[in-house]
Protein backbone atom coordinates (compact mmCIF):
# COMPACT_ATOMS: atom_id res chain seq x y z
CA UNK A 1 0.00 0.00 0.00
CA UNK A 2 1.26 3.46 -0.76
CA UNK A 3 2.68 5.82 1.77
CA UNK A 4 4.40 9.18 1.79
CA UNK A 5 7.57 8.25 3.62
CA UNK A 6 10.82 8.62 1.65
CA UNK A 7 12.90 5.51 1.19
CA UNK A 8 16.57 6.19 1.75
CA UNK A 9 18.96 5.38 -1.07
CA UNK A 10 21.81 2.92 -0.48
CA UNK A 11 24.65 4.58 1.37
CA UNK A 12 27.36 5.62 -0.99
CA UNK A 13 25.82 3.82 -3.95
CA UNK A 14 23.98 6.59 -5.77
CA UNK A 15 23.75 10.37 -5.98
CA UNK A 16 21.30 12.08 -3.64
CA UNK A 17 17.72 11.87 -4.86
CA UNK A 18 16.15 14.98 -6.26
CA UNK A 19 12.53 15.86 -5.73
CA UNK A 20 10.67 14.93 -8.88
CA UNK A 21 8.02 17.32 -10.07
CA UNK A 22 4.48 16.43 -11.04
CA UNK A 23 5.07 17.51 -14.67
CA UNK A 24 7.94 15.02 -14.91
CA UNK A 25 5.71 12.24 -13.60
CA UNK A 26 2.94 13.20 -16.00
CA UNK A 27 5.39 13.37 -18.90
CA UNK A 28 6.32 9.73 -18.38
CA UNK A 29 2.88 8.83 -19.70
CA UNK A 30 3.61 10.51 -23.03
CA UNK A 31 6.36 8.14 -24.10
CA UNK A 32 9.55 7.00 -22.37
CA UNK A 33 12.32 8.75 -24.30
CA UNK A 34 10.15 11.85 -24.82
CA UNK A 35 9.54 11.98 -21.08
CA UNK A 36 13.24 11.87 -20.31
CA UNK A 37 13.59 14.97 -22.44
CA UNK A 38 16.83 14.23 -24.21
CA UNK A 39 17.73 17.27 -26.25
CA UNK A 40 20.74 18.69 -27.97
CA UNK A 41 21.46 22.23 -29.01
CA UNK A 42 23.90 23.24 -31.71
CA UNK A 43 27.36 22.06 -30.73
CA UNK A 44 26.20 20.87 -27.31
CA UNK A 45 25.99 17.38 -25.82
CA UNK A 46 22.59 15.94 -25.03
CA UNK A 47 21.03 17.08 -21.77
CA UNK A 48 19.62 14.41 -19.46
CA UNK A 49 16.44 15.07 -17.49
CA UNK A 50 16.99 13.06 -14.31
CA UNK A 51 13.53 13.78 -12.88
CA UNK A 52 11.75 12.54 -15.98
CA UNK A 53 14.01 9.49 -16.16
CA UNK A 54 13.09 8.59 -12.59
CA UNK A 55 9.40 8.89 -13.47
CA UNK A 56 9.95 6.49 -16.39
CA UNK A 57 11.68 4.03 -14.06
CA UNK A 58 8.84 4.27 -11.56
CA UNK A 59 6.32 3.44 -14.27
CA UNK A 60 8.30 0.37 -15.36
CA UNK A 61 8.80 -0.90 -11.82
CA UNK A 62 5.12 -0.26 -11.05
CA UNK A 63 4.01 -2.30 -14.05
CA UNK A 64 6.58 -5.10 -13.95
CA UNK A 65 8.11 -5.17 -10.47
CA UNK A 66 11.81 -5.04 -9.63
CA UNK A 67 12.77 -8.44 -10.97
CA UNK A 68 10.49 -8.10 -14.00
CA UNK A 69 12.22 -4.87 -15.07
CA UNK A 70 15.63 -5.38 -16.64
CA UNK A 71 18.43 -2.88 -16.93
CA UNK A 72 18.08 -3.08 -20.70
CA UNK A 73 14.39 -2.14 -20.42
CA UNK A 74 15.28 0.82 -18.24
CA UNK A 75 18.01 2.13 -20.52
CA UNK A 76 15.87 1.61 -23.63
CA UNK A 77 12.94 3.49 -22.09
CA UNK A 78 15.21 6.32 -20.95
CA UNK A 79 17.25 6.39 -24.15
CA UNK A 80 20.57 6.20 -22.31
CA UNK A 81 23.41 3.74 -21.89
CA UNK A 82 23.96 1.47 -18.85
CA UNK A 83 26.98 3.55 -17.70
CA UNK A 84 24.85 6.71 -17.85
CA UNK A 85 22.11 5.00 -15.86
CA UNK A 86 24.58 4.01 -13.16
CA UNK A 87 26.16 7.46 -13.11
CA UNK A 88 22.75 9.08 -12.56
CA UNK A 89 21.20 6.64 -10.09
CA UNK A 90 23.75 4.08 -8.94
CA UNK A 91 22.81 0.38 -9.04
CA UNK A 92 19.35 -0.82 -9.99
CA UNK A 93 18.43 -1.32 -6.32
CA UNK A 94 19.11 2.34 -5.56
CA UNK A 95 17.02 3.42 -8.55
CA UNK A 96 14.19 1.22 -7.32
CA UNK A 97 14.27 2.83 -3.87
CA UNK A 98 14.08 6.27 -5.44
CA UNK A 99 11.18 5.10 -7.58
CA UNK A 100 9.34 3.86 -4.48
CA UNK A 101 9.89 7.21 -2.78
CA UNK A 102 8.58 9.00 -5.87
CA UNK A 103 5.55 6.74 -5.91
CA UNK A 104 4.75 7.63 -2.31
CA UNK A 105 5.25 11.33 -2.99
CA UNK A 106 2.86 11.47 -5.93
CA UNK A 107 0.51 8.50 -5.47
CA UNK A 108 0.28 7.97 -1.72
CA UNK A 109 -1.82 11.03 -0.97
CA UNK A 110 -5.08 9.06 -0.89
CA UNK A 111 -3.80 7.75 2.45
CA UNK A 112 -1.65 10.51 3.90
CA UNK A 113 -3.97 13.45 3.29
CA UNK A 114 -7.17 12.09 4.94
CA UNK A 115 -5.15 10.83 7.92
CA UNK A 116 -3.62 14.28 8.40
CA UNK A 117 -6.85 16.21 7.82
CA UNK A 118 -9.04 17.58 10.60
CA UNK A 119 -11.83 15.07 9.98
CA UNK A 120 -13.87 12.69 12.11
CA UNK A 121 -12.20 9.27 12.04
CA UNK A 122 -15.11 7.65 10.21
CA UNK A 123 -14.95 10.23 7.44
CA UNK A 124 -11.15 10.03 7.22
CA UNK A 125 -11.26 6.26 6.67
CA UNK A 126 -14.11 6.64 4.19
CA UNK A 127 -11.91 9.01 2.19
CA UNK A 128 -8.96 6.62 2.42
CA UNK A 129 -10.87 3.66 0.99
CA UNK A 130 -12.77 5.54 -1.67
CA UNK A 131 -9.61 7.45 -2.55
CA UNK A 132 -7.75 4.15 -2.93
CA UNK A 133 -10.44 2.88 -5.30
CA UNK A 134 -10.04 5.98 -7.47
CA UNK A 135 -6.24 6.04 -7.31
CA UNK A 136 -5.79 2.37 -8.18
CA UNK A 137 -8.14 2.56 -11.17
CA UNK A 138 -6.94 5.89 -12.57
CA UNK A 139 -6.22 5.33 -16.27
CA UNK A 140 -3.59 8.09 -16.23
CA UNK A 141 -1.05 5.62 -14.83
CA UNK A 142 -0.49 1.91 -14.16
CA UNK A 143 -3.26 0.07 -12.32
CA UNK A 144 -3.06 -0.88 -8.67
CA UNK A 145 -0.41 0.02 -6.14
CA UNK A 146 3.35 -0.23 -6.57
CA UNK A 147 3.83 -1.01 -2.87
CA UNK A 148 0.86 -3.32 -2.22
CA UNK A 149 2.04 -6.28 -4.27
CA UNK A 150 5.58 -5.46 -5.36
CA UNK A 151 8.11 -7.91 -3.90
CA UNK A 152 5.54 -10.14 -2.23
CA UNK A 153 7.76 -12.91 -3.53
CA UNK A 154 11.29 -12.67 -4.84
CA UNK A 155 14.55 -14.56 -5.11
CA UNK A 156 16.24 -15.56 -1.83
CA UNK A 157 19.02 -13.01 -2.32
CA UNK A 158 16.43 -10.20 -2.41
CA UNK A 159 15.41 -10.58 1.25
CA UNK A 160 16.58 -7.08 2.20
CA UNK A 161 14.62 -5.43 -0.60
CA UNK A 162 11.51 -7.49 0.20
CA UNK A 163 11.79 -6.45 3.85
CA UNK A 164 12.06 -2.77 2.86
CA UNK A 165 8.90 -2.93 0.77
CA UNK A 166 7.07 -4.81 3.52
CA UNK A 167 8.23 -2.09 5.87
CA UNK A 168 6.39 0.50 3.77
CA UNK A 169 3.16 -1.48 4.06
CA UNK A 170 3.68 -1.89 7.80
CA UNK A 171 4.40 1.81 8.23
CA UNK A 172 1.14 2.67 6.47
CA UNK A 173 -0.73 0.33 8.79
CA UNK A 174 0.94 1.91 11.81
CA UNK A 175 -0.15 5.34 10.55
CA UNK A 176 -3.73 4.09 10.35
CA UNK A 177 -3.51 2.67 13.86
CA UNK A 178 -2.07 5.89 15.27
CA UNK A 179 -4.90 7.89 13.69
CA UNK A 180 -7.54 5.58 15.18
CA UNK A 181 -5.89 5.59 18.61
CA UNK A 182 -5.87 9.40 18.56
CA UNK A 183 -9.55 9.39 17.61
CA UNK A 184 -10.37 7.07 20.52
CA UNK A 185 -8.49 9.31 22.96
CA UNK A 186 -10.42 12.31 21.66
CA UNK A 187 -13.75 10.54 22.05
CA UNK A 188 -14.27 10.39 18.29
CA UNK A 189 -14.36 6.57 18.45
CA UNK A 190 -15.51 4.30 21.27
CA UNK A 191 -12.74 3.62 23.75
CA UNK A 192 -13.31 -0.10 23.31
CA UNK A 193 -12.55 0.05 19.58
CA UNK A 194 -9.58 -2.17 18.76
CA UNK A 195 -7.42 0.28 16.80
CA UNK A 196 -4.81 -2.32 15.85
CA UNK A 197 -7.35 -4.74 14.41
CA UNK A 198 -9.26 -2.03 12.58
CA UNK A 199 -6.02 -0.66 11.10
CA UNK A 200 -5.13 -4.14 9.87
CA UNK A 201 -8.62 -4.50 8.39
CA UNK A 202 -8.36 -1.18 6.52
CA UNK A 203 -4.87 -2.05 5.26
CA UNK A 204 -6.18 -5.42 4.08
CA UNK A 205 -9.00 -3.74 2.14
CA UNK A 206 -6.61 -1.26 0.51
CA UNK A 207 -4.26 -4.04 -0.56
CA UNK A 208 -7.19 -6.08 -1.86
CA UNK A 209 -8.44 -3.13 -3.91
CA UNK A 210 -4.97 -2.80 -5.43
CA UNK A 211 -4.94 -6.44 -6.51
CA UNK A 212 -8.47 -6.18 -7.90
CA UNK A 213 -7.41 -3.14 -9.93
CA UNK A 214 -4.35 -4.95 -11.21
CA UNK A 215 -6.63 -7.79 -12.34
CA UNK A 216 -8.78 -5.39 -14.34
CA UNK A 217 -11.53 -4.12 -12.01
CA UNK A 218 -12.69 -0.65 -13.04
CA UNK A 219 -13.35 2.32 -10.79
CA UNK A 220 -17.06 1.64 -10.37
CA UNK A 221 -16.35 -1.92 -9.23
CA UNK A 222 -13.64 -0.79 -6.80
CA UNK A 223 -15.90 1.88 -5.31
CA UNK A 224 -18.60 -0.74 -4.72
CA UNK A 225 -16.07 -2.92 -2.91
CA UNK A 226 -14.85 0.02 -0.84
CA UNK A 227 -18.41 0.91 0.15
CA UNK A 228 -19.11 -2.68 1.10
CA UNK A 229 -16.04 -2.71 3.35
CA UNK A 230 -17.12 0.61 4.87
CA UNK A 231 -20.41 -0.92 6.01
CA UNK A 232 -18.46 -2.79 8.68
CA UNK A 233 -16.36 0.26 9.56
CA UNK A 234 -19.44 2.42 10.12
CA UNK A 235 -20.61 0.04 12.85
CA UNK A 236 -17.67 1.01 15.08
Amino acid sequence: MAMKETVAASEGSAPAAATTTAPAVAAARDGPVAAVGLRRGAGRPRAFNREAALAVAMDLFWRHGFEGTSTSQLTAAMGISPPSLYAAFGPKEALYREALALYGQHHGRFLSEPLAADLPAREAITQVLRGAARQFSDEAHAAGCMVAYTDLSAAPDAAARVAETAGLRQAAQRALQARLEAAARAGDLPGAADAATWAAYIAMVVQGLAVQARDGADQAALLRLADLALMAWRQV
